[in-house]
């Protein structure tokens, strides 16, 4: 992905709005709006931003789990399998 042809000035996104939004659906991809020559803000469409958010707390969870193994607090799938089953017939 080549963030170079996705860098506009804000006064690029104040007089577009509309046609940036409808941009940022139709490719998915963020664009980098500038302000005095530096890049202040990324802006993208909210699929896109929903993915990843949900790609985030996936790799977070697997994170957590590489730790929680790491550190031994991990238990035999047939211990937790007859934890779940006593529960259940409670």
């Amino acid at each position: 992905m080549r963030y170079s042809t996705q860098v506009k000035p804000i006064s690029y996104l104040k007089a577009n709005a509309a046609e940036v939004l409808t941009l940022l659906a139709a490719e998915r991809e963020p664009m980098i709006i500038t302000q005095n020559g530096e890049a202040k803000a990324v802006i993208q469409d909210l699929a896109s931003y929903e993915e990843t958010q949900n790609t985030l707390a996936l790799l977070k969870i697997l994170a957590l789990g590489s730790r929680e193994l790491e550190s031994g607090q991990v238990s035999p799938i047939v211990e937790v399998a007859e934890r779940l089953r006593a529960r259940r017939e409670k």
